[in-house]
């Protein structure tokens, strides 16, 4: 059976009657109405999600910093965002993964599709050192690194989440189907998570549902680790959001995925609880 993770927590948020609007995205409703990010992960577990996100991928000290908000705020909210995932999965079978998302997604232009921030390896360790140490204290059921555009990032990452006492997973993106947005090789890129002693998935997620079968042969050329893939609708991201995006269901594209021995299968921007529990009748027919 493959395991089904959830889809886009802000496409779902949005349904139910949530903005997210301004810099930290879900992070904001987390922090105003902590009650709709639990319904919407609800709403997750019901459609048959396996794999419930947390609201952290926007989450930092610096963020907050510069909203006026303090780190002792973050670290809250960091926190946070584990117990309301925690509380929707209650009494059932579905893990908990703690959303670490890229530096890029705290600049708020667009960054974590280009990668190449010009930021040293030093203050990237930093970075996600101080949010991944939170993040375990609220005990999640897995530390998930996701959308990574950027090799440096990811080494990053991996020296991070070398310690890690929980299992891993790691989620690149790519625009392309062959390259991360900061132009190293897909391969490049596994190569430099692969030693991570917890490392229980490589993915991708937020890419094209049209490069996803490219982008599962060239991981599966160089890794025997599950793969989890969690697309988007398509289409382009700007600062302004996203556009063009596709009409095509997730479900839809199975008939092509069905072969690839997929892992784990879900949404990103774009999908909502309705397309999840679709994607998993499909899947798990």
């Amino acid at each position: 059976m493959t395991q089904i993770i959830d889809g886009g927590l802000s496409t779902e948020l949005e349904r139910i009657g949530a903005s997210c609007d301004g810099p930290l995205w879900t992070g904001r409703t987390l922090l105003d109405t902590p009650q709709l990010i639990e319904e919407a992960h609800r709403h997750y577990v019901t459609a048959g999600a396996g794999v419930i996100i947390t609201s952290s991928y926007q989450l930092s000290r610096q963020g907050f910093q510069q909203l006026g908000l303090t780190p002792d705020d973050a670290d809250a909210a960091l926190r946070l965002s584990v117990e309301v995932a925690r509380r929707a999965v209650l009494g059932t079978s579905s893990l908990v993964a703690a959303s670490i998302g890229p530096y890029g997604a705290i600049l708020h232009d667009g960054s974590e599709y280009r990668g190449n921030y010009g930021l040293s390896y030093d203050a990237l360790v930093r970075f996600h050192r101080e949010r991944i140490e939170i993040l375990i204290e609220a005990s999640p059921d897995i530390l998930l690194a996701e959308t990574i555009p950027d090799l440096d990032e990811a080494r990053a990452l991996a020296e991070v989440l070398d310690s890690a006492d929980r299992p891993v997973w790691i989620s690149f993106t790519s625009l392309d189907g062959a390259h991360l947005p900061c132009g190293a090789t897909i391969e490049e890129a596994l190569r430099t998570i692969e030693n991570i002693p917890q490392l229980d998935v490589i993915g991708f997620n937020c890419v094209q549902p049209e490069l996803v079968t490219q982008l599962v042969k060239r991981a599966q050329a160089v890794t025997t680790l599950p793969i989890a893939i969690y697309a988007n609708m398509g289409g382009e991201w700007s600062v302004d959001g996203w556009k063009n995006q596709g009409t095509q269901k997730l479900s839809e594209w199975w008939r092509e995925w069905e072969v690839l021995n997929l892992a784990s299968i879900g949404g990103c921007c774009g999908t909502d609880s309705l397309q999840i529990a679709d994607l998993n009748r499909v899947v798990n027919h």
